[in-house]
Parts: C-alpha cells; structure tokens; sequence
C-alpha cells in the first residue's frame, strides 16, 4: 500500500484532526469469521484471527501518540488478549448499541467527533460513522456502510484495513516517515 494512497485535500484535513481511532472487531479487525470449535467437555472454544500488519499498524498509531479502542457487540477472551497486546485504551465488548460506548469513550478521551476516526464494516456502526471525523469503511463492507464513509479501504476486513486507516491518518499528518523510524516489532 505504500506509496499508492492518493489523499484528496478534504479527506486529508479530516484525517490530520484525528486523535483518537475507535473500530468495531468483527468484520473490521478480524475477517468476520466466527470460528467455534467444540470441546471433549462440551465446551467451545472462540477462533479469532487478527492481522500482522493491523497490529503494526495500532502499534504505529500508539506510537504517533493516537489512542485506540474498540466497540464491539461479541465478547472474547480472545479479543482481550489482542487488545493488551496492542496496549489499546478503549475495550467496550457485549455493546448491543454502540452509541452509548462511543459517547462515554469521547467523555473519558475529551475529544470531539471531529477528533475521532471510526472504522466500521456492518449496519452497527453506522450511527458512529455519521457522527465521527473520519468514517472508514473496510474494502469489504456492505454498501450503506460505504455510502456514509469518508474513505473506503482497498484492503478487506482482518488483512490490512486497520493499517490502511492509520496510514491515511498518519500521512495526512505529515508524520509517516518519522513514525517509521520508530516502528517496533
């Protein structure tokens, strides 16, 4: 991807106010695979797989000083675990309604919508899209999701996306190149 994202002015003045990029999970982080694998003891285990070059990406935006978070409907140990390892601020799981999360997580982070990026995939996050800076649709979303969305990724959801968005973020900062000097395994 890089080397290839072309910003229209507009969309680069949104992103350059961006301090704090908020996601759902499934569909957005992850591919929207639910994977469930039964147990000998009746129990089932949760699959989720996340993205290499998405988690480079929030460790990118944590280190350009961005906060992270995410508003998700499931809840996952899997997820949890992901979350501490990108040190994201922000952990809303079992949000049948995102609104009320979002508004919270605005209150405790004292920024404004013009502040914050949302990257959504499915009808949920619709209500946060409107209301958000920056909406970004993954490459795969459904069409109602794209037509509210600032931006739409070419990657697809779990294989890239998350990073795309904060490239866009970051390169409409004028700060790429540093941030790249301090990318971190």
């Amino acid at each position: 991807m890089a080397g290839v994202l072309k910003i229209s002015p507009a969309l680069k003045k949104r992103a350059a106010q961006i301090e704090l990029l908020l996601m759902d999970v499934d569909g957005t982080m992850t591919d929207g695979s639910v994977t469930l694998l039964s147990q000998t003891d009746g129990t089932t285990l949760e699959i989720k797989t996340f993205d290499a070059h998405d988690g480079q990406g929030l460790t990118l935006a944590r280190t350009a000083g961005l906060r992270t978070g995410f508003i998700t409907g499931r809840e996952s140990a899997a997820l949890v675990r992901r979350a501490q390892e990108m040190k994201m601020e922000f952990v809303y799981m079992k949000q049948p309604l995102k609104m009320p999360a979002y508004e919270e997580i605005l209150q405790k982070a004292g920024v404004s919508d013009s502040a914050v990026a949302y990257i959504g995939d499915d009808l949920p996050d619709i209500p946060l899209m409107r209301r958000a800076g920056l909406a970004v649709a993954v490459g795969d979303a459904v069409p109602e999701v794209k037509n509210v969305a600032h931006y739409t990724t070419r990657a697809l959801a779990g294989h890239g996306a998350v990073r795309e968005a904060v490239e866009l973020v970051l390169k409409s900062k004028g700060i790429w190149d540093a941030v790249i000097d301090k990318a971190r395994a």
